[in-house]
């Protein structure tokens, strides 16, 4: 926040903030959404569609910010997530609502790698971890109030307003972005002038070749985007009796599995150490915990009958968990410690994931819901900023672009696949007229064995 740093540092929180509102508020809202539109079978899809657009996004702004800078990927992610924004909140149907989250998952795609161009651009290495800090530190206010805003809209008025509320901000933001377009396409001002020029120049001239690479990068994004969304639908249609779905599910999953590894550093899949156990982990992290969160609100809703706002609070504590965890990984004295922070992160997810399963199997008090999302928030903050560290640590300057296209990648794919495996379970063994809390169980178990994973993901980053 020094005068050298201030307003870009306000221009990227703002973003963040505007996402992570977007996130937590919808998050809660769905429940109202699904019922209303009649598609409660449906429920998972209007999360991970939006992630397959967003996959989509990163995979485009990676190959866009290295070849000329992240301003324009920057500005054109804000006017689609307005756009989705708007389509959803003014949807009569589910698929109209579907096209809305699968328009702002775009823009959110192309804005997240910007972000991470610009803070490899314009801070120095000493910086980084604390600029990651307040970045997840922007998530605690819209999770303070995203909930019980959205909560108190769908209930008092509608659930349309949890969407259409984001136009103005996101319209500030874009002015604000825009005041800052120098500084951002200048980049660095730090003490060693001369490295940061040197590191400029390099990546303008790494950005000026490798066309041919950038367009197959391109080509490679989209496909790996339509196999992921062949493989929701078809998931999302396995409690049918035709063939059709369940062949589209599985070429999805084959086109997924075979396209996504180009797309991520060598050995990514094997765990091979240093950076690839990095992007697993990624991977690994936002699979089992966003395949684990989206379903706790219609739990809360359709079994424990809480209200909106009273089951949005269990994913606030939740995210509190992920900023305390994120600030304490950010303390100096743990900046070479970062595979110790990975490994104590996903013990802590896979803990507190199983602890869901618990209260869903022996119907404790949904007040624990409380100290599992705290528990597994916990873990997500120290381990998600520590891989963001590492993937630029890791990486030379004149890749952050793609190394940043790459991390969230993984990030995306692996809530695209959490949320994917998860509802194509629970659309498989959904009771209209009975209880759920089997489908809840066996998902929890299952997301909780994923997280442990990272454990050993961890052990692997150490080089």
């Amino acid at each position: 926040m020094s005068s050298a740093y201030r307003w870009l540092t306000v221009a990227l929180l703002a973003l963040v903030t505007i996402i992570a509102f977007e996130a937590m508020a919808i998050s809660t809202a769905m429940p109202s959404v699904a019922k209303d539109l009649d598609a409660v079978r449906s429920y998972g899809l209007a999360f991970s569609l939006m992630l397959t657009a967003e996959l989509l996004g990163i995979v485009l702004a990676g190959v866009w910010s290295d070849r000329q800078g992240p301003l324009p990927s920057l500005f054109a992610g804000q006017v689609l997530l307005a756009a989705g924004s708007a389509v959803a909140g003014l949807a009569q149907t589910f698929p109209m609502l579907l096209v809305g989250r699968l328009i702002a998952g775009l823009g959110s795609g192309l804005i997240i790698v910007a972000l991470y161009v610009v803070i490899g651009r314009a801070y120095p290495d000493s910086l980084r971890p604390r600029v990651f800090s307040w970045i997840s530190a922007a998530w605690v206010l819209p999770s303070l109030i995203g909930p019980p805003i959205s909560g108190w809209l769908a209930s008092t008025w509608s659930w349309r307003w949890v969407f259409l509320i984001v136009l103005v901000p996101i319209a500030v933001t874009f002015v604000v972005v825009l005041s800052q377009r120098d500084r951002i396409t200048d980049g660095a001002v730090h003490p060693d002038a001369e490295l940061g020029a040197g590191t400029r120049s390099g990546a303008r001239a790494g950005a000026g070749v490798g066309h041919v690479g950038h367009r197959q990068m391109a080509f490679l994004g989209l496909a790996v985007a339509l196999s992921a969304g062949a493989m929701q639908w078809g998931a999302d249609q396995l409690s049918t009796s035709h063939l059709l779905p369940v062949a589209v599910a599985v070429l999805g999953f084959v086109g997924v599995a075979v396209i996504a590894p180009r797309l991520l550093p060598p050995g990514t899949l094997r765990m091979a150490r240093g950076l690839p156990s990095v992007m697993n982990s990624r991977f690994l992290l936002t699979g089992s915990f966003n395949g684990a969160m989206t379903f706790i609100p219609l739990m809360l809703v359709n079994e424990r009958h809480l209200g909106l706002t009273a089951a949005g609070l269990m994913l606030t504590v939740g995210a509190l968990g992920w900023s305390f965890g994120s600030f304490v990984q950010g303390h100096h004295t743990l900046h070479d410690r970062r595979s110790e922070l990975v490994i104590t992160g996903g013990a802590s997810l896979a803990v507190g994931i199983l602890l869901l399963a618990a209260i869903a199997q022996f119907d404790w008090h949904y007040y624990l819901v409380g100290l599992a999302t705290t528990l597994s928030g916990l873990g997500m903050g120290l381990a998600m900023s520590s891989t963001s560290v590492l993937s630029l640590a890791l990486s030379a300057v004149r890749d952050h672009g793609r190394a940043a296209s790459s991390l969230q990648l993984a990030d995306v794919l692996g809530s695209v696949m959490g949320i994917s495996a998860a509802g194509a379970v629970f659309a498989a063994m959904h009771h209209p007229h009975g209880s759920d809390i089997p489908v809840f169980v066996l998902m929890w178990v299952i997301l909780a064995g994923v997280a442990s994973l990272v454990v050993v993901g961890g052990q692997r980053i150490r080089t």
